[in-house]
């Protein structure tokens, strides 16, 4: 599956996360340690905040250890608020418009999961796009098609109320009659202030999710860059909410609930295993 890191907080370079640490994420690229797949070598992407209100994004179908442009760019981009990702494809093609994160207006996104039975699945799940935001589906993903749908179900007002509402779909197309279709949702949005984080799962054990927060500065991760132990697991079947000006708080989402008003759920410290 793929690594991501999704980072808020002072401006600053990307280098001290995305390139430099002992197990950064150009390291996992190559060998991942959490992760399903042991490679994470099917493209990659940055995406971050700057003087527009949209994202900028860079995005190759070249690993990331094997593109030159990466650590220059990570040494010199500078964001207060950046995604970076390596795309281990579950299925759909090694394209530029395929890898992460995707971008609609000033929000961005990343995922690491996937649709079970997608090419059965795609037409529906895309039915779930508004004409209005359609135009914006340049890939093929599944990732892609789910956050559209996200944007016409009300990302811009309540990311948390759109995100349950899409995801409440998709468990009714996954689950029809007898089926039993696994469905991994682990992911970021931002709009260049907040970021919102979820690692959901259906019919199926949800890919790993950290964070670590100092102050002001959040750090979310797929698995940690570094030996730690500061990092934060986030339980299964919740929701990040990392908010601008306010601490971090895990929230449960159980595609029940979810109105962003739930007490932050209880968490546990972990240390990095290398």
């Amino acid at each position: 599956m793929c690594r991501w890191i999704a980072y808020r907080g002072e401006t600053t370079s990307f280098e001290p996360y995305v390139t430099e640490p002992e197990h950064s994420l150009v390291a996992q690229s190559i060998r991942s340690l959490q992760s399903t797949a042991g490679s994470n070598g099917d493209g990659f992407g940055l995406g971050w905040y700057g003087e527009h209100p949209e994202p900028g994004l860079y995005r190759e179908t070249r690993p990331a250890w094997s593109d030159e442009n990466l650590r220059y760019l990570c040494r010199h981009l500078r964001s207060h608020l950046f995604f970076a990702h390596v795309r281990a494809a579950t299925g759909t093609a090694v394209t530029r418009q395929n890898c992460h994160p995707f971008a609609c207006g000033h929000w961005m996104f990343m995922h690491n999961g996937f649709v079970g039975s997608w090419n059965r699945l795609r037409r529906k799940v895309e039915a779930l796009i508004p004409d209005a935001y359609y135009p914006s589906r340049l890939g093929t993903t599944d990732s892609e098609a789910v956050f559209l749908a996200m944007m016409g179900a009300g990302l811009e007002n309540d990311p948390l109320r759109a995100t349950q509402a899409v995801l409440q779909a998709l468990v009714g197309l996954v689950n029809e009659g007898t089926l039993r279709e696994r469905l991994r949702f682990t992911s970021a949005i931002a709009n260049g202030r907040d970021l919102y984080a979820f690692r959901i799962a259906v019919n199926d054990a949800a890919n790993t999710l950290y964070f670590r927060e100092d102050g002001g500065q959040v750090i979310v991760v797929s698995e940690p860059f570094d030996k730690e132990t500061d990092w934060t697991e986030v339980p299964p079947n919740h929701a990040l909410i990392a908010r601008a000006s306010e601490s971090a708080k895990i929230v449960p989402f159980d595609l029940a609930i979810s109105n962003g008003s739930a007490e932050p759920a209880p968490v546990r410290r972990i240390i990095a295993r290398r």
